[in-house]
């Protein structure tokens, strides 16, 4: 009896605590919402842009939307749901799946028997399986359903080629420095921040919060707002947003785009020989969080595929950057492939190797399973002598200069010259030894 009396009190308790509703983010309260207050993308957005033009004409059609975090994609896509005034849904492609598709699609086509049209949102298109894209294509193909799509990934890997087809795609570039310090202007004077922010704001602090948030407008306004908490209703100062900022992480997805982009800027470096710009993107490649010894694999492929004969040892070095940070992990190990891709920039370079191998691998699997010449067999037992194998084998240490004439290819395919020596680095003397024995050999056999 006790138990409920206490139950009653507490009930009534609860009744009288006034519930607030939870303020929503900086970053939604800021969302513009028109055309002409949205922070950069001129290119789609100036008077005579073709996504504009398209807007205001009303022949927008399916499209997708690609460009990095905070560029403006949902903003966009929202504020075209208000010039077209379409029925606006808005769909998950992490949590929907078919049955859903289904309804949508139903719910479209009634709404379009009485003329009103649907503009479907896909958030984060990428995430779109091959399930999903199939049901939706049909319906996208017929004008039941406009398809809005945004997307951090590039479309042309992650969308089917029927769907991508029927859709434009819209490129929208990382927000510039000066358009994020004019976001977080309109903020800072915003009713909304100046009640969570009564201090005001010592001077350097937004720029600080720009060039931190990595062309990120969203995560700008995050920080700032962050900073607002954090201050406690002191003046946000420079000192307060340096540790906020320290510990951000770069913008990196190891398995998107980003990954690819960042990897082939540090071959493309190792490549031309620029030693500062190759330890720039293995910084960025490290501090954003990528495996070392994914680096380093890509680093010893490096050292086979484009400096190869040129320099041997940097096969030897970067194998010895992979066992060193094993051995020591991060950061000791770091420096080792530091080490590593200052000494792939320096070397001589060729991809003799590379090309070579190529080559071979084509005419192996061109001209099928050619037996062996006898010559170049084994003989083990009698049986195999008296088969002739082995037989006028020239063991290359008993011929002068070590130089064997003998044909070493098998009958049916013309001798192929897959190895080229460049004249870099070592294979420079590799030229003049091929040469000779190639002299050599042509003599042997009577070809002068």
């Amino acid at each position: 009896m006790l138990h409920l009396v206490y139950f009653y009190q507490q009930m009534d308790l609860l009744e009288n605590i006034e519930v607030k509703e939870p303020k929503p983010p900086l970053a939604d309260l800021l969302r513009p919402r028109k055309l002409e207050e949205v922070a950069g993308q001129d290119h789609l957005l100036s008077e005579n842009a073709a996504f504009r033009m398209a807007l205001t004409e009303g022949v927008l059609g399916s499209f997708i939307l690609w460009g990095p975090p905070g560029s403006g994609k949902t903003t966009l896509i929202l504020l075209v749901s208000e010039y077209t005034e379409q029925n606006f849904i808005r769909f998950s492609a992490v949590t929907g799946g078919v049955k859903q598709v289904r309804a949508i699609v139903a719910d479209a086509s009634r709404l379009r028997r009485n003329g009103t049209r649907t503009l479907l949102f896909v958030d984060e298109i990428h995430r779109f399986n091959k399930a999903q894209q199939d049901a939706f294509l049909p319906h996208v193909e017929n004008g039941t359903i406009t398809l809005a799509g945004a997307t951090t990934e590039n479309p042309s890997f992650e969308i089917i080629a029927p769907l991508l087809s029927r859709c434009t795609v819209y490129l929208l570039k990382r927000l510039e420095e000066s358009d994020i310090i004019s976001i977080l202007e309109r903020a800072a004077g915003h009713t909304a921040f100046s009640e969570m922010n009564p201090g005001g704001i010592q001077e350097g602090v937004l720029r600080m919060i720009a060039l931190a948030a990595d062309g990120d407008g969203r995560r700008a306004l995050n920080t700032l707002e962050l900073l607002a908490g954090m201050a406690s209703g002191e003046a946000i100062t420079v000192e307060l947003t340096e540790k906020a900022i320290l510990s951000s992480p770069l913008r990196y997805d190891k398995s998107g785009e980003e990954h690819y982009n960042l990897i082939s800027a540090l071959h493309k470096s190792l490549c031309s020989g620029d030693v500062d710009a190759s330890l720039y993107w293995l910084a960025r490649m490290m501090t954003s969080g990528e495996n070392p010894l994914y680096i380093a694999r890509r680093m010893i492929r490096f050292a086979t595929e484009d400096v190869g004969l040129a320099d041997p040892s940097a096969l030897t070095v970067t194998m010895r950057a992979a066992d060193s940070w094993r051995f020591l992990g991060s950061p000791e190990g770091d420096l080792a492939l530091a080490e590593a891709a200052c000494y792939l920039a320096l070397a001589p370079k060729s991809n003799s190797v590379y090309s070579a191998w190529k080559k071979a691998v084509s005419s192996a699997a061109l001209s099928g399973s050619l037996p062996v010449p006898l010559h170049l067999r084994n003989a083990p037992t009698e049986l195999m002598k008296r088969l002739d194998y082995g037989r006028d084998y020239q063991y290359a240490h008993s011929q002068p200069g070590g130089i064997v004439t003998h044909r070493n290819f098998p009958d049916g395919i013309e001798e192929e010259e897959y190895y080229v020596p460049s004249d870099s680095g070592r294979e420079a003397a590799i030229t003049e030894k091929l040469a000779e024995w190639k002299r050599v050999r042509d003599r042997a056999r009577g070809d002068h």
